[in-house]
């Protein structure tokens, strides 16, 4: 991938709300090169979306997360993808990863409440024939996400360097 690609990448992943005129300054570039760049970046599937990360604690939004883990058995030709977008697809569902390890799939599910929570993966994850088995971990609280820490010191977040 392009150098600026990157940069533009790394700079929209920390701030996705930045004039394309300061990208263009960070970047050494012309604004209608950043812009030509990010629109084909868009068009090519590599930024799909911008979106803030929210810190769901200090809002009245009642929520329940979860991260399952989802043994299954993978099909034959389609591997685990056939399994992992039937399950994607659950509007409760907002994250699935393919793991190595003890369980093949991971997700983050979200549900109004417990009752709700405990209904999707009984009556919708449980019940698909390759689901072998799932253990379910609830989200007490949220430190950091997406690399932005939700509560602690504002103040110098320098590493300390000693000698």
């Amino acid at each position: 991938m392009q150098s600026l690609q990157m940069q533009l990448l790394h700079l929209l992943q920390e701030d996705c709300r930045l004039p394309l005129e300061k990208l263009a300054v960070m970047t050494n570039a012309t604004v209608e090169t950043v812009a030509t760049v990010i629109d084909d970046m868009e068009r090519n599937g590599i930024i799909l979306r911008y979106a803030p990360v929210i810190n769901w604690d200090k809002t009245d939004r009642e929520r329940v997360e979860a991260m399952i883990e989802v043994r299954v058995t993978p099909q034959r030709d389609q591997g685990f993808d056939a399994i992992a977008e039937r399950i994607y697809r659950f509007d409760e569902v907002k994250s699935v990863y393919l793991m190595s390890g003890a369980y093949d799939l991971l997700l983050l599910v979200e549900a109004h409440s417990l009752k709700e929570l405990a209904f999707f993966v009984s009556t919708k994850l449980s019940t698909l024939e390759t689901v072998t088995g799932t253990a379910t971990h609830f989200v007490l609280k949220r430190y950091k996400s997406d690399g932005v820490i939700f509560e602690g010191n504002d103040g110098d977040k320098r590493l300390v360097v000693t000698a």
